[in-house]
């Protein structure tokens, strides 16, 4: 098959920071890069905080408010590609050590703070897809799901593993994933916390392709791409659709997880047996 290569501008923050990170490009957790040539049009987004797997942590989640923020008014953006500098990983999900140092005040913050973030993605205005090239576990699969279409590797591993640690999904996979599945097999998932392969996954329709991982390690990354390909040269639309129904439904999850699980000792367990590389014991209360 004959492939028109497309020319790579360098990776880049999109902002000065003032703080550090672990991230490699910049001192930068999140860098974005804008194709050109054939595919200008497509903009990436690398996230790239090695040592936590890309949890999402404080600064990786102001980063990436901050970069949605200024690319949502760049109308040169046709397709937004999410993608992982990470190999292995596409996102680890909340940073749970920085979690336990937080007051029940502060985590309640934050999980709004997350919420946002994906309701931003989720309302991006040009389409958005997740090239998933490893795991993508609860807030991971949260950020995949908040995207128009997603592509896996066939290796990767997701699923909404909250219930495992005594949390909740609590930045939107408990509205989408019932969009995307059907309420039952959502609450089952859910509930069992189980994890799904790129390609169960494809099979049940969580992702729109699912694809042989290669020597690179970037498989699905090459399989959005292409999608993205396909995409750039039709009419520059994106439709939401139930967005009023999601954006109710996340005003009660908010409520849920604040007022319910926030303050619960099965979620300090979670958070303890985590530390501890423990089975945690929950009690129910």
């Amino acid at each position: 098959m004959l492939r028109v290569l497309c020319l790579l501008r360098p990776w880049r923050p999109l902002r000065a920071r003032g703080c550090a990170s672990d991230g490699a490009a910049g001192g930068s957790e999140i860098q974005v890069r804008a194709l050109a040539g054939p595919d200008q049009g497509i903009t990436e987004i690398l996230m790239n905080r090695p040592s936590a797997r890309n949890a999402l942590g404080n600064v990786f989640v102001s980063e990436l408010l901050e970069t949605l923020a200024q690319l949502r008014e760049d109308r040169q953006v046709r397709v937004l590609l999410f993608r992982s500098g990470v190999k292995g990983v596409f996102c680890a999900g909340a940073d749970l050590k920085e979690r336990e140092q937080m007051s029940e005040a502060e985590v309640g913050v934050f999980v709004q703070r997350l919420r946002g973030l994906m309701n931003d993605i989720a309302a991006f205005p040009a389409p958005t897809i997740a090239a998933m090239d490893g795991f993508a576990l609860g807030g991971g699969l949260e950020l995949a799901l908040a995207c128009d279409l997603r592509v896996a590797a066939s290796s990767a591993v997701m699923g909404l593993i909250e219930t495992t640690r005594g949390l909740l999904p609590g930045a939107g996979g408990t509205q989408r994933l019932p969009r995307c599945l059907g309420v039952a097999l959502a609450k089952e998932l859910i509930f069992t916390g189980r994890r799904l392969s790129g390609t169960e996954a494809h099979v049940l329709g969580l992702v729109n392709h699912a694809v042989a991982q290669n020597e690179e390690g970037d498989a699905a990354y090459q399989r959005a791409r292409a999608l993205a390909q396909e995409i750039l040269p039709q009419a520059p639309i994106a439709v939401r659709l139930g967005k009023v129904a999601i954006d109710r439904g996340m005003e009660v999850r908010g409520f849920w997880v604040g007022t319910w699980n926030i303050p619960t000792r099965d979620r300090l367990e979670g958070m303890a047996a985590f530390r501890e590389k423990r089975t945690p014991k929950f009690v129910g209360k």
